[in-house]
């Protein structure tokens, strides 16, 4: 009698069972590398969350009128409903300027090591805070937001609900809070590849675990990793051979600008890739709107592997399934302004 290896009665087991063998491996090896996204949102430290202070944030994010001009708010370059970006190269800013660089996505960015491509802030509660004093964004300052709040009565009760133990608690740091507490709720938690990590063979089709396999080995994997499938390191933009000038434009030498180290030049934070199918355009110069072009680029320039295009085809694939169902969002009644209210300067 003839006796078949133990490995051998083991996959023809799992093959009978309609379980492939290198599936259930490469499922061993991504749960390793990334993490699924869970449906309830994590609690900030030193910041817990409360239905006041979660209804204040949202108000918050939707009020134009933290802004000089009152005409642009959070949700103007981070759009619930729109993946979280506003889909411009760089975002209109007041008065019709540019910022410098694209949009980040705000769903699921509580899960990122720090906030902004060059992460000069280490958590929401810092982002939050960011674009409403720059210049070329809402062009406020910490008092005027904290005046304009105060000069629309119907805040008071929402920062008073929302901080109740604070005498005075219209503060721009209660600003803060509350935007990232609402911020922090931006998730996207059940899409394919959360299914999959969850132990779901069948939540990806053979295309798109051909891609997740290519993903691994061809080294995409070793700085697109964890919950957010990156967003949680600090990477140079041309590890093997630097873009053309269009997509990485010289004076903008990323983390450099916040640490002043010379090894930081051109260093940005890993983009985060949940959702990367509905946020183009890609990159922090947002020059390419084109998904493949994108997997190309990062090949060449941080991989020095020139793909072939049956391997971008599958890299976009596993890419799709990163997609989870967007947050539903019911916009806010915002309280309204009165004849002493802060005017909007043009």
């Amino acid at each position: 009698m003839r006796f078949m290896p133990t490995a051998s009665l083991v996959l023809l087991g799992l093959l009978l069972a309609g379980e492939a063998w290198p599936q259930t491996a490469l499922m061993k090896q991504a749960q390793g590398l990334f993490k699924p996204i869970l449906a309830t949102p994590p609690t900030l430290p030193g910041n817990p969350s409360s239905p006041a202070r979660l209804a204040l944030g949202k108000a918050l994010y939707f009020d134009p009128r933290l802004s000089e001009s009152h005409a642009i708010s959070c949700n103007s370059c981070h759009m619930v409903g729109m993946g979280g970006v506003d889909l411009q190269e760089t975002s209109l800013g007041h008065r019709w300027q540019r910022g410098g660089r694209n949009a980040p996505t705000v769903y699921n960015a509580v899960f990122d090591t720090a906030q902004f491509w060059d992460g000069r802030a280490k958590d929401l509660e810092q982002q939050a805070g960011g674009p409403l004093v720059n210049p070329l964004e809402m062009d406020a300052t910490e008092a005027h937001v904290v005046e304009q709040l105060k000069g629309i009565p119907g805040y008071r009760v929402f920062f008073s609900r929302a901080f109740p133990a604070q005498q005075d608690p219209i503060t721009f740091d209660n600003v803060r809070k509350a935007i990232a507490v609402f911020e922090a709720t931006l998730i996207t938690p059940g899409a394919p590849f959360d299914r999959y990590l969850q132990g779901d063979e069948k939540a990806l089709a053979p295309l798109q675990k051909e891609g997740l396999s290519l993903f691994i080995t061809k080294g995409c994997a070793g700085c697109h990793n964890g919950i957010n499938v990156g967003g949680n390191k600090y990477a140079p933009f041309g590890v093997v051979e630097r873009p053309g000038s269009d997509i990485l434009p010289p004076g903008d030498k990323g983390r450099f600008a916040v640490t002043k180290t010379a090894s930081d030049e051109y260093v940005f934070r890993v983009p985060p890739l949940r959702n990367i199918a509905l946020t183009a355009p890609y990159f922090h110069s947002g020059k390419v709107w084109d998904l493949r072009q994108a997997i190309a680029v990062m090949g060449s320039s941080q991989l020095g592997a020139t793909l072939s295009d049956d391997e971008v085809g599958k890299i976009e694939a596993f890419l799709n399934v990163l997609t989870g169902p967007q947050p539903v969002v019911t916009l806010p009644t915002l309280p309204p302004s009165v004849a002493t209210t802060p005017q909007p300067k043009p």
